[in-house]
């Protein structure tokens, strides 16, 4: 009777170090599995962005890079199901698929162009028979009219144009930050006869919209430079410029590495010594963002200025004008209607302790949020 006790006792003392090596080698292969699916998706991930970013979106347009897309997966899809299943996809199946297909390819793009980098529309003004509006993605970046330059209907753009009437007469010399409808330019060859430009634009396809549907001709006297706007910033001649416009966006918010103190920099270093930089930001409620970039404005250049809509900054976003120099900044006179200039000392309440913004902490995005 012991021994028929021992063997029993001596193969269950056996089973728990067997489990164990069992479980263990479970582990480790469910380990590799995992540290395989990992580096897989690490690999499909690195790959799709910079296939997406350099080449995708640089040779194509969105709609043709979606369609395209979800073709090679459907392909796929149909593929695997042929491969890894008794039988065949069935009629219904297949018919699904190849109905939700030509759905797909049949609903028109509402774009009348597609750029690398927006959907692009252009909207006839329906009180003004040569009024187009320029629409980006789902915002109105311009309006221009074809048979007056001087028409403003854009208020921000009637600011821009108030501080322009402000400096000394004669030709400007002006450097634009984004060319998008390029209204401002013409404004200025019209009013101010003899100006020169070099405009900034980052997209090279929204250049050939604005001359082939905005009234944007080749002239002398507008040079225009196609990519990021900084990437040029060092090849420009140092104090050669009255008036430096910056109107950059993506969507509503301005490109995070365009609001630092180093870029600020950069712009001073091209401005003449009277010269003034006037920046166009969307903010609004404690405007977060607007009162840090007026903290970085005042901490390179010797004289800051905010215009703000008449009544105030209300809660909801709203286009506020800021502005700077070295030299003290000129009296403007403002359209009615269209704003007010906050006194010194309400701005520097405004501004308060904001950060400053710096290439190292340029949080522009989570400020607007």
């Amino acid at each position: 009777s012991a021994s028929a006790f021992l063997l029993p006792a001596a193969v269950l003392r056996g089973i728990p170090p067997l489990v164990a090596k069992r479980r263990r080698a479970s582990l480790e292969e469910t380990g590799s599995v995992i540290g395989r699916l990992s580096a897989w998706s690490t690999f499909g991930a690195l790959a799709g962005t910079f296939g997406s970013g350099f080449v995708l979106i640089a040779f194509l347009p969105v709609r043709t890079i979606i369609l395209g897309i979800g073709a090679v997966l459907v392909t796929a899809g149909f593929i695997v199901l042929w491969r890894t299943r008794e039988g065949r996809p069935d009629i219904v199946e297949t018919g699904l698929v190849l109905a939700v297909a030509f759905l797909a390819v049949g609903i028109g793009s509402q774009c009348d162009h597609e750029t690398d980098y927006y959907c692009v529309r252009i909207v006839a003004d329906e009180e003004r028979p040569g009024g187009r509006s320029l629409i980006l993605d789902q915002l109105r970046h311009a309006h221009v009219d074809l048979d007056d330059p001087t028409h403003l209907e854009i208020r921000y753009v009637r600011l821009f144009a108030d501080l322009a009437a402000a400096l000394p007469d004669g030709p400007l010399r002006v450097l634009h930050l984004g060319g998008g409808g390029f209204s401002f330019p013409r404004y200025l060859d019209a009013v101010r006869p003899g100006s020169t430009h070099t405009v900034l634009e980052l997209d090279e396809g929204l250049v050939d919209i604005a001359r082939s549907e905005l009234g944007l001709t080749d002239v002398d006297n507008i040079e225009i430079r196609t990519g990021d706007a900084r990437l040029h910033l060092d090849d420009l001649e140092a104090g050669s410029y009255d008036l430096i416009v910056g109107d950059t966006f993506g969507g509503d918010s301005v490109p995070w590495h365009l609001t630092t103190v180093e870029v600020m920099e950069a712009l001073q270093r091209l401005l003449r010594p009277n010269g003034v930089y006037v920046m166009n930001v969307i903010d609004g409620g404690d405007s977060a963002f607007s009162r840090a970039e007026l903290a970085t404005l005042a901490a390179v250049f010797a004289d800051t200025a905010l215009i703000e809509p008449v009544g105030g900054i209300p809660d909801e976003r709203v286009n506020q004008i800021l502005l700077a120099a070295d030299a003290p900044l000129p009296d403007i006179a403002i359209s009615e209607g269209d704003g007010s200039l906050v006194d010194r000392t309400a701005l520097r309440a405004f501004i308060g302790d904001a950060n400053v913004l710096t290439d190292d902490f340029a949080p522009a995005d989570q400020l607007l949020g």
